[in-house]
């Protein structure tokens, strides 16, 4: 098999060092990162905390090191936008952290929005779908994109959702890994399904050991089970239903998968998350070693 070559930057969530941001980046750095993706929700990164001469000088500290930001990180937890009271709150917090973004010199947000449900004349369906609109239009107007990580449903079932939006501000962030563990879909049909949507990807790898209903992960509004970050990222590393493995170990096609990218013209990011094992670092420069493997 003839082996796929990529000019994609690679990129690293500088939340996956567990030492803080500004650490983070110096982590990255060192270990050959072009950029970083950085959580915006709470803390140091919220908007809200963020005054204009904090984010200036925050700003140029990342272009002191001679990294750019991928994307930032969006995503309220909870059940997404699901809960249609819940919903006019998250949608400005949303649009303050785009805002942030195209400040620090990103066009993109990640997110997830919740599981996309089959009901398409329900409730739940309507409140994510009236949410995405607005933000979708939002994201638009200023040249962004609000992207829903692939996971919870298959991509076939994600792109009608997204095919009923006006604009295309609201997109995809595409992570193989959650198809393969959660849904079992196919990520490189998947590359190809979502083609027109994809502005940027997260670089993971992981097994599928059962199957389990997407709701059990990920929760849904009116769903017994509660689930968050910290529960996901336990089911990731000790769960039995499936586990994230290092990059190359699991059930991505990697060659095919990022020849599927090359395919459609993808030329963003390939951004590594590693959510569990206790040495991120080290992991985290075998994923890019391993990533750099793939150019010429």
């Amino acid at each position: 098999m003839q082996k796929t070559i990529i000019t994609n930057k690679i990129g690293v969530i500088v939340d996956s060092f567990q030492v803080g941001v500004r650490e983070g980046l110096v982590k990255a750095k060192k270990l050959g990162a072009d950029g970083v993706q950085i959580y915006a929700v709470k803390g140091e990164m919220d908007p809200d905390n963020l005054t204009t001469a904090q984010r200036k000088e925050f700003k140029g500290y990342i272009d002191s090191l001679g990294l750019e930001i991928s994307a930032l990180v969006g995503d309220l937890g909870g059940h997404g936008f699901q809960d249609a009271s819940q919903n006019r709150a998250k949608i400005d917090k949303s649009k303050r952290i785009m805002e942030l973004g195209m400040e620090l010199g990103t066009n993109i947000v990640t997110t997830h929005i919740g599981i996309v449900p089959d009901d398409r004349n329900g409730a739940v369906y309507a409140a994510m779908q009236g949410a995405c609109e607005e933000l979708s239009q939002f994201a638009s107007d200023m040249g962004a994109y609000f992207a829903i990580e692939t996971g919870p449903e298959t991509s076939a079932h994600l792109k009608e959702f997204l095919d009923t939006l006006r604009t295309n501000g609201v997109s995809v962030n595409f992570d193989p890994a959650n198809m393969v563990m959660v849904t079992g879909d196919d990520p490189v049909q998947g590359v190809y399904t979502l083609k027109d949507y994809i502005v940027h990807t997260h670089a993971k790898d992981g097994i599928k050991l059962r199957d389990i209903d997407p709701r059990d992960v990920y929760g849904a509004y009116g769903y017994e089970v509660e689930t968050d970050h910290e529960k996901i990222a336990q089911m990731v590393e000790k769960g039995d239903a499936f586990r994230e493995v290092p990059l190359g170990e699991g059930g991505v096609d990697w060659n095919n998968y990022l020849k599927a990218l090359n395919d459609i013209g993808y030329k963003g990011y390939l951004t590594i998350e590693r959510e569990v094992g206790t040495n991120p670092e080290g992991d985290i420069g075998l994923a890019v070693e391993f990533l750099k493997s793939f150019r010429a």
